[in-house]
């Protein structure tokens, strides 16, 4: 007979995305290690669990090995963190022991010295929470493998016996291993996280992952994360997609034309892709739904990889589309940047703040072709999927721009990077030659969930915005099987 055991009990970091990886937390009452080269953002993922966890109503004890704490408290405020005030409040005590490297051990020196003093911090404040930052730098002092794994047993189980739950950061070599010598670090701990800072195409990018975790299962994967102004960000793409919104009614397009030929608008929540080679006017379809959602008083976000705000509005003027009313009601927000300021996770987590910030209705990004400049085009597809995951997720509604070469048909890759089936509905823009004149015309190819035109259809762009010199046709009506009556 099979008997399943008790789960153990978990701490939540309240890191975002991490306890979705660790699949609730860290382990309570345990010893979790993270390792990492320099600059992985060891000590900052300390940190934040520390203070997490005081604001929570648990208490801990930060123990410095390497740093000043004053240079702790001072890095800990630039993202947020007062530990000055959680240490007057009673929820935060820091433990300098810092050591030079110049120590000579003589005799019996042990570490009971340091666990009399972190002991009574933890004491005073009635601590459930211990984070020791930089640990190898205190068993480097032994100079012994033995006295160094004794010591470090010693203070394991010392911080076992008091049911505390503990967090220790030790450097690792490049490619992520632990330094060979304190490898018996990955064998004490119950839960090991290894961060990594590494280069891509003259990109810098960090990735997590989870060695192990004893009685738990855990993602498996490398996952993507940032250090912003409020801690470390995780992106775990593996479960993303499982908590997307419905589909939710239809919204207008803001062109009565583009509305008939997706038989009412956009769908809510949805991710629309609209696509053409330059100057089709994907940038102007775009805008004229941003005027039109603000009007109606909703709030929309648009990403720009290719145009400064200031030239966005002024291009928009010459075809009669004013956004600086929007922006002025602040129902409009316009975010601007080269793709090659920052890598692809930075870009994300730029936008993500945006979101969290502004509470946008509908975001826009153009355009999706610009991405790759982040640094290659899995860089760009990664951003991209992330980001419509969050906003699916999230049941705001997204459209994209992207720039294709050349006059090309509906076989074509249309999003560039293999993105187009996440997307809901695609529009094709494209430039057509008709005696001797070019004219622009507009397709819809797909519209998930929702008949639509299977027609192509000619317009122009005026003083007054897009136009339709003819009537569009609407969707096909869809046939009644023979033999079936309605309400059968």
């Amino acid at each position: 007979m099979h008997v399943r055991g008790r789960p153990i009990a978990k701490v939540p970091t309240q890191v975002s995305g991490l306890d979705e990886v660790l699949e609730g937390g860290l382990p309570r009452g345990r010893t979790t290690l993270v390792s990492g080269g320099p600059g992985s953002g060891k000590t900052v993922l300390g940190l934040q669990f520390l203070c997490a966890g005081a604001l929570a109503g648990e208490p801990g004890v930060f123990v410095t090995l390497e740093e000043r704490a004053e240079v702790v408290r001072q890095n800990a405020l630039s993202m947020g963190w007062n530990l000055a005030a959680l240490e007057k409040a009673g929820r935060v005590a820091i433990v300098e022991a810092r050591l030079f490297g110049e120590e000579v051990t003589a005799g019996d020196f042990d570490i009971q010295g340091l666990l009399a003093i972190v002991g009574g911090q933890i004491k005073r404040i009635r601590a459930r929470r211990v984070v020791m930052d930089a640990l190898d730098v205190l068993l480097r002092v032994f100079n012994d493998p033995q006295r160094e794994r004794n010591e470090l047993y010693r203070l394991h189980e010392w911080l076992m016996n008091r049911g505390l739950t503990n967090l220790v950061t030790a450097k690792a070599q490049r490619g992520g291993e632990t330094v060979s010598q304190y490898e018996f670090l990955d064998f004490m701990a119950d839960c090991v996280l290894r961060l990594d800072h590494r280069v891509i195409g003259q990109v810098a990018t960090r990735r997590l992952r989870v060695i192990k975790y004893r009685g738990s299962g855990f993602g498996t994967n490398e996952y993507p994360y940032v250090i912003g102004t409020h801690g470390i960000v995780l992106f775990p793409l593996t479960r993303a997609g499982l908590a997307h919104q419905p589909l939710g009614e239809k919204v207008s397009s803001g062109l009565t034309g583009l509305d008939i030929m997706l038989d009412g608008g956009y769908r809510r929540a949805s991710c629309i892709l609209v696509t053409g080679t330059s100057g089709t006017g994907k940038t102007t379809l775009t805008s004229t739904f941003v005027q039109a959602a603000c009007r109606r008083g909703e709030r929309v976000l648009s990403l720009s990889f290719e145009e400064s705000r200031e030239a966005i509005v002024h291009a928009m003027l010459s075809a009669g589309i004013d956004l600086r009313p929007a922006l002025r009601a602040r129902r409009l927000m316009i975010q601007t940047g080269l793709p090659e300021a920052m890598g692809s996770d930075d870009h994300l987590i730029r936008a993500l703040e945006a979101i969290d910030s502004f509470k946008p209705d509908h975001v826009t990004l153009d355009a999706i072709s610009a991405c790759v400049r982040m640094g290659s085009e899995q860089a760009a597809f990664d951003y991209l999927m992330r980001l419509v995951c969050i906003l699916k997720e999230r049941g705001i509604s997204c459209i994209l721009t992207n720039q294709i070469s050349g006059m090309v048909g509906t076989d074509e890759e249309l999003s560039g990077i293999g993105f187009s089936s996440v997307v809901d509905a695609v529009i094709q823009l494209r430039f057509v030659e008709k005696d001797q004149e070019i004219t622009r015309e507009i397709l819809v190819i797909k519209s998930r969930g929702s008949a639509h035109s299977n027609r192509r259809q000619t317009f122009v762009i005026t003083d007054h915005g897009i136009e339709f010199p003819d009537d569009p046709l609407p969707p096909p009506s869809r046939k009644r099987p023979a033999g079936r009556q309605g309400g059968e």
